[in-house]
């Protein structure tokens, strides 16, 4: 079996990873700075987990030792928090991604998979986005990706490291204590008993992922030869946030849903859903669970974890 490190491996879509890889029998080892993540949603699946900074090279390339497949998770992903603090955001997703690739080069792994993201890369283009698109981003966020996919390209070109690029979209499902996406924001705010926010006016849209759809994807990502190739991973579909409201009701009947508008957010896009055809016909990626489906899934695992959350409200 394949040994993998996974950076950020305890954070949200880190956790989904690597409960799959460990069922099938992988050696898993963690990077992870524990500023988001939890160990002890870790500690039970029986990895290594070394406490550390992407920032901190010595740090990655003493990870990366022995290790045959790098799945490059740890970022700076909050979009409006990069337009407040560009400085932070280029520190970990730009420095922090160089750092990866350093140390996978010099550690002779076969293979780095990067997590970066679609419509943050692309802004404001018609949808579907694909992956032919000129990139366009409107934040820092989607700037700082968009070097970390370029840094994986040249280092695939220079140096023979095979990288391969994810474009995930808006991911959701179980473990998502500390994303910020709308998901997982409006679960925490229902959990809270809190009105849900809406910025703009509900019409903007986004490609919402299930987080075993996109396990899936990396899987595949890995079984597959495409190095220096970058992959759309979504659903395929748009919805908008009115109908996102309208499929959590029908996904939880019984839980009251205060929807409030603010103003819309800088550097968020109106308009993105993904393409998929190129994961389809070169992985053979099929994203399967449907959008309500995939809510009353994420609705009861937040349940499970209502302890947590009505602790952290108190506090």
């Amino acid at each position: 079996m394949k040994s993998y490190l996974i950076t950020g491996g305890c954070g949200f879509i880190g956790v989904n990873l690597i409960s799959r890889l460990v069922a099938e029998g992988a050696s898993v080892r963690i990077l992870d700075n524990l500023s988001l993540g939890k160990r002890e949603d870790v500690d039970p699946l029986g990895v290594d987990l070394q406490v550390g900074d992407i920032r901190d090279l010595p740090a990655v390339a003493a990870a990366c030792k022995g290790i045959d497949v790098v799945v490059h998770l740890a970022a700076h992903t909050r979009v409006v928090e990069s337009v407040t603090n560009p400085e932070l955001n280029f520190e970990i997703n730009a420095i922090g991604t160089m750092n990866v690739l350093r140390a996978c080069r010099e550690a002779g792994v076969k293979k780095m998979i990067f997590a970066s993201t679609g419509g943050a890369i692309l802004g404001e283009q018609e949808p579907p986005v694909h992956e032919g698109m000129v990139p366009r981003p409107i934040s820092p966020y989607g700037a700082s990706k968009l070097v970390g996919e370029a840094y994986c390209s040249a280092y695939c070109g220079a140096y023979g490291l095979n990288t391969v690029a994810l474009r995930f979209s808006n991911v959701y499902g179980p473990y998502s204590y500390h994303k910020g996406s709308v998901v997982a924001q409006f679960f925490k705010n229902l959990i809270q008993k809190e009105p849900v926010v809406i910025y703009g006016d509900g019409r903007q849209t986004r490609d919402f992922l299930y987080v075993g759809d996109l396990v899936e994807a990396v899987l595949l990502a890995d079984k597959t030869d495409t190095p220096g190739e970058v992959f759309q991973i979504a659903s395929g579909r748009e919805t908008s946030i009115q109908s996102l409201v309208s499929a959590m009701k029908e996904a939880i009947p019984g839980v009251a849903i205060d929807a409030r508008f603010e103003p819309p957010r800088a550097g968020e896009i109106l308009r993105n859903y993904a393409s998929v055809d190129k994961a389809r016909r070169m992985l053979g990626y099929n994203p399967k669970m449907p959008l309500h489906e995939g809510l009353k899934k994420t609705w009861e695992w937040f349940l499970s974890r209502q302890a947590y959350f009505a602790a952290k409200n108190r506090a």
